[in-house]
Formats: structure tokens, sequence, C-alpha cells
């Protein structure tokens, strides 16, 4: 972070913290986040209501982003919503723009754990009980889809018209025809969604992104659910078929709840909170559907390497993915399922 940045900044967090002053102690860039850019920060505020040592995540636009992001006001605004609603997510703070910081950002408060998904592989012990914790994650999504349209917090937010499923498609569809490069395996695949596309009765806001390495965790269990981003008004099925996808269980296959745990934890968390029974079949369609858009959203990141907007090794090997998750969606889609 910058001198100029650091100053400016620390102008702003006294100002909202109605504070006399505020000094920025530690300034550091976490890792993860290709598309946003994440600070933890660790500051010493002096006077007002949040005297003494405040620890925050300040959250930023990157150089370049994916068409279907939010705005980071936006993403405040989900976090605010979501925060009030009783989900787990690090309390919202404050606002800012690029008259601060450069870059348009917002600052929360820092949750305890890691995000880490590779650890999460690795340490059985983190996160406490896995069932337990795979439970819990059916319930966090239970409580999110509480939430339903008109919000006026939300009111920026599409209707999926003419509906959730059949409108990702459209989009998908838009991105491959103007790609410079064929992917016969995902407009096979896009097929098959337009032709399995299921009704969806009751349009909920849904993360959209709800996958191991976007929640966190501590010896306990759940702390946060971040990454908002990418929120919308969608069918609830989306969220539960894009945490179950293959391709985010990091190589536990067997553990089909983000290679964490049983999908039947899954729903008997969800089911607890719902009152809606989830079922394996309906379920299935939307982890079609999130192999997909993985699969268009590795193209945008590999896009944003090589249009020289953002060199990144990490966003050049993100593209890199493709052919496994066509791969699978053949697999998944072939016979019996044609």
């Amino acid at each position: 972070m910058q001198a100029a940045q650091r100053t400016a900044l620390e102008r702003f967090l006294a100002q909202r913290a109605d504070a006399r002053a505020v000094r920025i102690d530690e300034a550091r860039l976490l890792a993860g986040g290709a598309i946003q850019e994440n600070w933890l920060l660790s500051a010493t505020v002096t006077g007002g209501p949040l005297e003494g040592t405040l620890e925050c995540v300040l959250r930023a636009d990157a150089p370049s982003g994916v068409s279907a992001s939010h705005s980071r006001a936006q993403e405040f605004a989900l976090l605010q919503e979501v925060f009030h609603a009783g989900v787990t997510v690090p309390e919202p703070l404050w606002l800012g723009d690029t008259s601060v910081f450069g870059r348009d950002f917002f600052v929360m408060r820092k949750a305890r754990g890691t995000a880490a998904a590779h650890r999460l592989m690795k340490e059985p012990t983190l996160g406490g009980d896995r069932e337990r914790l795979t439970e819990r994650i059916g319930e966090e999504l239970a409580r999110l889809h509480t939430l339903r349209p008109p919000l006026e917090r939300l009111a920026f937010l599409p209707a999926p018209t003419p509906s959730p499923a059949l409108k990702g498609v459209e989009e998908f569809r838009a991105f491959l025809d103007g790609h410079h490069t064929p992917f016969p395996a995902l407009e096979w695949g896009l097929r098959w969604l337009e032709m399995h596309a299921p009704r969806t009765r009751e349009w909920v806001l849904a993360h959209r992104d709800f996958r191991t390495g976007n929640y966190m965790v501590d010896e306990a269990g759940l702390t946060a659910v971040l990454d908002w981003e990418f929120a919308a008004w969608s069918d609830p099925l989306e969220d539960l078929g894009w945490f179950c996808a293959r391709c985010w269980r990091f190589g536990q296959v067997d553990k089909e709840a983000g290679g964490i745990g049983s999908r039947e934890a899954l729903f008997r968390g969800y089911a607890r909170v719902s009152g809606r029974e989830p079922t394996r079949e309906a379920v299935f369609y939307w982890e079609v559907y999130a192999h997909v858009r993985w699969a268009v959203i590795a193209l945008q990141q590999g896009e944003r390497h090589v249009s020289g907007q953002e060199p990144s090794l990490e966003l050049a090997l993100t593209a890199h993915v493709v052919p496994e998750l066509e791969l699978e969606i053949l697999r998944m889609t072939g016979v019996g399922h044609a």
C-alpha cells in the first residue's frame, strides 16, 4: 500500500469511526481473491466508540474484472442485507470510493480462521467435526434463501427472466459466440442445459459462488461466508449444485459436499432450516450448470491476462481448467442423460 493511500485511509477510518485519530499499524495484501483485492488492516483507534485495536479487511476493485461481478457498492449492500438476515458473514463497516484509495472499496470486520481450501483438505481437524460443518453450511444456505424479492437495498439485482437457468444459458452462449476459439463440448453442455432447464417456482437470493475456499473456519467450525460479488436472484438449488459440483471438491471426490462432507449432511442442514428436502436428482441439473458456468468464468479470467489488462500467472493458469471441465460435462450429460 502506497504512503498516500495509507494516509488517506487513516483519515477516512477516523471520520467513519468517529475517532480523534486512526493509525494503520499493518496493511497486508491477502492471498487469493482472483477477482478482487483484499487488504488485512490492523489499526489503532484513538477516541470514539471503537477505541483500541481495530482489525478489519479492505476489499477493493482489482485492476480488471469479469462482467458478472458486482461493484463494491453493490457487494457492500449485499453484505449489509445478509448480515441483518442472520447469515454468518463479516460485519460490514464502511463504504469508500476512489477519492480515498484510488479505487472503490469497502471495509468489513476481520473474521477468525482461514478460507484456504488446501488447508481444509489436508487438516481434517480444521473446521471441527466435518459432518457438522457440512450441516451448518446447509443451514446457512437455507437462511440466505429466506431473502426474496423485492428488497429495496437490492433493487439493482435484475430479474432472472425467462428463468434463472435459461438466463444463464443465454449469457454463456453470448460469451462463447463472441469468443475467438470454438468450444464444442461447452456448446453441447449449453444445449443440454437448455433442453433440461427446470421451472423455478420462487426466486431467492443466491450466493452463486458458495464453495470451499469462499467461507472461513477456525478449529470449532464456520466463522464467515465471503465473496458476495456474484450474488443474484436465482433458483435455490443453484447454490446446492455449485457446492456439490465435482469441480469444487478439490480432489476429494467421495466427499460430495464441497470436498469436506457428505451430500446427506448438507441436505439435512438445509432441510432443517428451510423445511424443504432437496433431492439428488433435482440438484444434478445445477451441478452440470456449475461446470459450464465455471468453464465460462475460467475463460474470462484467462482473457484478463491475455488481453494485457492484468498480467497474472494465476489468471492464465485458471483458463487451463477448461478441458477438465469439458470432460466432466460430457461424462455427466452422455448416455443416460442426453
